[in-house]
């Protein structure tokens, strides 16, 4: 899977980078159709809440497939996303067999 990644209001390090690919790479095991992810990393300023935002979107045949998720760190971001999407696939892959 082409998966691009874009830090917005930051440099993202080089741990980042290699923990989001990791992640997208398991993904790709649910997403055999996939044709490419972009995952979007974006610093807010509301601190309380957590600012860290972590957007992935996912192309599939026909439809994209779109998570987004605010937290503390960006890996966890990162890995609620996920979640969010393996939900998304499961009912895409549902609805496109019928």
């Amino acid at each position: 899977m082409n998966v691009q990644i874009q830090s917005v209001k930051f440099d993202a390090d080089k741990r980042l980078v290699e923990f989001v690919n990791a992640k997208m790479t398991k993904l790709d095991r649910f997403a055999e159709r996939s044709t490419g992810a972009e995952v979007i990393l974006k610093l807010d300023k509301d601190h309380e809440k957590g600012n860290k935002i972590a957007t992935i979107t996912l192309h599939m045949p026909g439809e994209d497939l779109v998570a987004c998720h605010q937290s503390k760190a960006f890996e966890e971001s990162v890995d609620e996303a996920i979640d969010a999407l393996k939900r998304q696939l499961e009912k895409f892959k549902a609805k496109t067999e019928k």
